[in-house]
């Protein structure tokens, strides 16, 4: 069973590096979501290396953004961001292209993954782990809820119950609106997300509307009963279902029936990273397919590693090879740059401050 993560003010150190590492050797910094690396593949890097892997964590899409843009290109070895941000970092010059003789690997991909839109030709980045955006809701307070984003967004299916919403990027939040409004999870212009955006913020008026939350929080939230239903990603919730079963005994996930988001997300080097070469050999590590296994079987996330699925359970091998029914209910973000983005974070600007 996995203990859970502390997020510290700082940095966090994982695995077992000693002091001795730490003043004798190279150090390799990652900016990454919680919960998301196995400590025993850190630790197993750090001895094969003779270095420290210290870690600090991100929230959001875009808080991550924000910090490389402050400045955080030329503090962090390795970041993992989802797939369409990729292009935003690429376009705002802050990650650099990957050296291919330092990665092995990537043959080991499956298909699906080979060649993504957001970065066709495979220069800088390598996906590592995937998910799906869905509700997490407590089954005694809704039994039989309707599978759908009507239990966020209809006053009629949930007109009392405390929810959340999730924070961080408004594609992905206009996105949910989008689906509920029949236009697709992977809307883009005007129209829809105008559409969107009254939409949530008439939820964002409802009474019973809790706040704004990022993904581990929710759970927790609906665990503790702040809410009753939210906004979260997959393995999130099986994370801790299965490391404490009975604390959260009460909880499911779904994917809506109006479709959601598949993310990828990817490993990366910042343009300005103090040690790219050891990146490259973490990455370049990440990708063997008993360390792609442990790292999903670890976070309860998918892998794009099919040389990895022999050596998960078969509930998680099957749902990774994107093969289940609910593939068809799944899309990719996409990706928008330039006049749109800007309509975006406007229309997203407006509908927080109301």
């Amino acid at each position: 069973m996995r203990p859970f993560l502390t997020v510290m003010a700082g940095a966090c150190l994982l695995g077992a590096g000693s002091m001795a590492i730490a003043a004798d050797g190279d150090k390799l910094y990652v900016f990454n979501w919680t919960e998301y690396m196995d400590p025993e593949v850190v630790s197993d890097f750090e001895e094969a290396h003779d270095v420290e892997v210290v870690q600090n964590y991100f929230t959001s899409n875009a808080e991550m953004f924000s910090k490389l843009s402050a400045g955080g290109d030329a503090q962090y070895d390795v970041v993992v961001p989802t797939d369409y941000f990729v292009p935003r970092l690429i376009e705002a010059g802050l990650i650099q292209p990957l050296d291919p003789s330092l990665l092995q690997g990537r043959e080991h991909l499956m298909e699906a993954f080979r060649h993504p839109s957001y970065d066709p030709e495979e220069r800088y980045s390598v996906p590592y782990l995937w998910g799906v955006t869905g509700i997490v809701y407590n089954t005694e307070t809704f039994p039989d809820p309707p599978t759908s984003w009507r239990l966020l967004f209809d006053p009629e299916a949930n007109p009392d119950q405390p929810f959340a919403l999730l924070g961080g990027d408004p594609q992905v939040a206009l996105g949910m609106a989008c689906a509920y409004q029949g236009t697709g999870f992977d809307c883009v212009g005007q129209q829809p997300w105008v559409e969107a955006a009254s939409l949530v913020g008439e939820t964002l008026d409802r009474p019973n509307f809790t706040g704004f939350v990022d993904s581990t929080a929710a759970v927790e939230q609906v665990a503790r009963g702040v809410a009753q239903v939210a906004v979260t990603y997959s393995g999130d919730v099986d994370y801790r279902k299965a490391a404490s079963p009975e604390t959260y005994e009460h909880l499911e996930f779904f994917v809506p029936e109006e479709g959601s988001q598949l993310g990828v997300d990817t490993l990366v080097i910042p343009a300005r990273a103090p040690h790219p070469e050891l990146a490259h050999a973490f990455i370049d590590f990440l990708m063997r397919p008993e360390n792609a296994a442990r790292s999903a079987n670890y976070a309860y996330y998918r892998t794009p590693n099919e040389a990895a699925l022999e050596r998960l359970p078969q509930a998680l091998a099957e749902s990774s090879r994107l093969e289940d029914g609910r593939r068809d209910r799944l899309v990719t973000t996409p990706l928008i740059e330039g006049e749109q983005l800007q309509l975006l974070q406007q229309l997203w600007s407006e509908v927080r401050s109301r």
